[in-house]
């Protein structure tokens, strides 16, 4: 009687073992329905606005939706934050590059829009020039833009607190960091182009304390 009961235990056992890991199973799977649900609504939302032509990519992971590729305004990067902000998002990482010369032309779904689109016009300024000369006579190198882009940042009283990082390529600059606010935000894109040599300025920044 014993080793009849004995034997029952050891099934019982293996029986109930796996459940766990069914589970999991299940539950991995309703959380990935779930993503997929969450950016069909997103990718919906942006096709029904006047976004739908700039190809914003969607991407939903745990809830966490983030938006990728370029649109033309600041307005249209807010916009594209409140169009992905759904019940069941629980944060919205927007990656979008702002970039004024962006036309709408690239559906979504292709892929390398801001890189080719980086290259591009990193090869448009080999075209022209490689190096020019300044209004005092400096030659106009990566290197002086970046220091003179740095220079324009100094004294500026909308970008006290701010954290930012410049990275200049084939006259292209490249601002990537932290500032308070949007108009922040702003004003350092617009100083960026002031600078003598700047082809096209790249704006990564977020609005947000030092990091």
């Amino acid at each position: 009687m014993k080793a009849v009961l004995g034997s029952a235990f050891v099934v019982a056992a293996l029986v109930a073992g796996p459940v766990p890991a069914r589970a999991a199973a299940a539950q991995a799977a309703t959380a990935g329905s779930a993503d997929h649900n969450l950016d069909q609504r997103i990718e919906k939302r942006i096709d029904a606005s006047t976004l739908k032509k700039y190809g914003v990519k969607v991407s939903v992971t745990n809830g966490i939706a983030t938006l990728t590729g370029i649109v033309p305004t600041e307005a249209d990067r807010q916009k594209a934050t409140q169009l992905a902000t759904v019940p069941g998002v629980s944060r919205v990482e927007n990656q979008l590059i702002v970039d004024l010369s962006a036309t709408g032309t690239t559906p979504r779904g292709t892929t390398g829009t801001v890189k080719d689109k980086t290259k591009n016009g990193a090869e448009k300024v080999a075209d022209k020039t490689k190096e020019g000369l300044s209004k005092t006579g400096e030659v106009i190198t990566d290197g002086w833009i970046t220091s003179r882009v740095h220079s324009k940042f100094v004294g500026e009283d909308l970008l006290k607190g701010s954290d930012i990082n410049v990275d200049t390529k084939d006259h292209i600059v490249t601002l990537k960091g932290t500032v308070m606010s949007a108009a922040a935000r702003a004003r350092a894109v617009e100083q960026a182009k002031e600078v003598e040599g700047v082809h096209q300025v790249i704006d990564r920044l977020t609005i947000g304390p030092k990091k």
